[in-house]
């Protein structure tokens, strides 16, 4: 591996010039690294980070990786890591005018890296010279304590994906000044709705009145506004004053909590154990973001490389390998899922809808197929809407909101359904669906989602950590249960139960009701079994696991 020589630097800084030209932002500072096919197989088990602490998973990983390439040898374009400065890897054989494109894809990645606020909590530090750190602790600890580091690395990547990413973010991006004062929203929020219990018809009068009064001096408004609070309910008052006076409540992840109140790590001789957690959980927050942002990440990266290459006349006479190479990396196809070809699509869809005005309140509730055809209120406006959802929206808020009838009709998407030819024995594939909506399900499903699990301490008695997993239709992999629950019950230094929900059976109902006096109903045709969910709760004491039913 070695820095890429000084002609490859300057086609890079050349397209850095052209990408700032049209408005990306990055940090002028970057590396670029030559690498080998068998540098690529050995940094991928460790992200691309080069400095990462030494795992035995790695190792394995790179076995695999290494096994694979023999019997289907590949080689890929580029690979980026959100460091400062920013580090990217090119394969060794690439010609120069296939380096432009992939420079201008590597500048995306970089924008939206050091831009998009899902991303906030990696920008104040280099992560790549903070694993290096990491690594050597690991590596001493390693040479004191043997096995046990691994283990207890083991164990705390099991828990990872637990970490509270979205509280890390709500700390370093507070909410903005309020216009009013945290007595207006206890009083709508809480002593109303809470406290009161009030009817909805009330309440909204309530809001009228309050909006009545702003229309007034604002300087006098909630004065004017809680005089007839305090007539009315003549405790509300002391009962603010008793809110305020509560210190809020810092929701701990799993990982913090065990970390502040694990007896068993708050023994001096297992302190060590804490710099192998502290690295763990740095590690998984900061991938986080990547995780959650795959297809906004990597559209907005094609969407700039199919751009500004375009326009670039360095790639004169080289239009034909370009139209080849990139509908190799952003053609959308028919079943599955293609993060670049999703992403870029939808930033141009979102491009030619902030160009025409079509994310107006009048184009959204006309229905008229003609008009919304021809409508275009020229605003060209479309680079800045799209400048905007690249710094504010995760893949989930992105699809959630943009992915509509609209752009599924104009790309002829579809949900493909799968049925078995009995004639033939071969499986078929078939238009299930055309619906945005069933599309806009299919493809969230696929998202990043990490069980929802929280620390329940009204039941955390004498020492046992009691832990709620939130039902959200998917039960925890029954597999992975005995190892996790193992190594939590490890850190924690004594027993752990876990509250979830299972499948009990499946039952497949009558595909009629049955009549009084006449045989129950019969059918020859297979019927749709329901699903049958229990609460159980799984107990690891001594390392032996049980089960019981609620």
């Amino acid at each position: 591996m070695e820095l890429i020589d000084q002609h490859t630097k300057r086609i890079m800084e050349g397209c850095k010039q052209r990408a700032w030209d049209q408005g990306l932002r990055f940090e002028d500072e970057s590396l670029e690294y030559i690498v080998t096919n068998r540098d690529l197989l050995e940094l991928s088990p460790k992200i691309m980070i080069p400095t990462l602490y030494d795992y035995w998973v790695h190792d394995v990983e790179v076995m695999k990786g290494k096994g694979k390439y023999e019997l289907y040898p590949s080689n890929p374009y580029e690979t980026v890591i959100n460091t400062r400065p920013a580090i990217s890897f090119y394969n060794d054989n690439n010609p120069d005018w296939l380096n432009v494109m992939i420079f201008y894809h590597v500048l995306g990645h970089i924008d939206f890296f050091q831009n998009n606020l899902y991303f906030r909590h990696t920008w104040d530090y280099d992560f790549a010279g903070e694993a290096l750190s990491d690594k050597r602790v690991i590596a001493k600890l390693r040479s004191e304590k043997g096995r046990w580091v691994d283990y207890v690395i083991e164990f705390a990547r099991g828990i990872d994906n637990l970490v509270g990413y979205f509280g890390e973010l709500s700390r370093l991006n507070p909410p903005p000044p309020l216009s009013h004062s945290k007595r207006v929203d206890y009083y709508f929020d809480i002593f109303l709705q809470q406290i009161k219990h009030v009817n909805t018809s009330n309440y909204i009068k309530e809001i009228e009145r309050f909006n009545q009064c702003q229309l007034g001096d604002e300087a006098l408004c909630e004065d004017a506004f809680f005089s007839e609070v305090d007539r009315r309910h003549p405790e509300f008052n002391a009962l603010y004053r008793k809110h305020i006076e509560k210190k809020p409540k810092v929701r701990l992840d799993l990982y913090q909590f065990i970390v502040e109140n694990s007896d068993f790590l708050a023994k001096e001789e297992n302190q060590w154990i804490l710099s192998i957690l502290h690295v763990i959980r740095k590690t998984a927050l900061f991938f986080q973001p990547q995780i959650r942002t795959k297809i906004m990440n990597e559209g907005w990266a094609s969407y700039w490389h199919e751009t500004l290459f375009l326009s670039d006349n360095r790639i004169n006479g080289h239009e034909v390998d370009f139209a080849r190479v990139n509908a190799g990396v952003t053609a959308m196809p028919r079943v599955g899922l293609n993060p670049y070809a999703l992403g870029m699509r939808m930033f141009y869809f979102l491009e030619e809808m902030g160009d025409k005005g079509k994310y107006s309140y009048d184009f959204q509730r006309n229905q008229d197929i003609r008009v919304r055809k021809d409508y275009d209120r020229k605003l060209n406006a479309g680079k800045a809407f799209i400048f905007d959802i690249r710094e504010n929206l995760s893949d989930f808020t992105f699809l959630n909101t943009f992915l509509d009838q609209d752009f599924v009709t104009k790309n002829d998407l579809f949900v493909a359904g799968k049925r078995l030819n009995e004639e033939r024995m071969v499986w078929e594939y078939y238009v299930k669906s055309r619906k945005a909506a069933d599309y806009r399900k299919m493809i969230l499903e696929s998202l990043y989602h990490p069980p929802h699990i929280e620390i329940d301490h009204t039941k955390s008695n004498n020492g046992v950590l009691y832990l709620t997993h939130h039902f959200e239709g998917k039960p925890l992999l029954k597999e992975f249960i005995p190892n996790t629950m193992l190594g939590i019950e490890f850190l924690w230094g004594a027993p752990v139960k876990l509250e979830t929900t299972e499948v009990v059976s499946r039952v497949a109902p009558p595909s009629r009701p049955s009549i009084p006096g006449l045989p129950a109903p019969t059918t020859d045709r297979p019927r749709k079994r329901e699903i049958k969910w229990q609460r159980v709760v799984y107990t690891m004491e001594d390392r032996q696991l049980t089960k019981e039913k609620l």
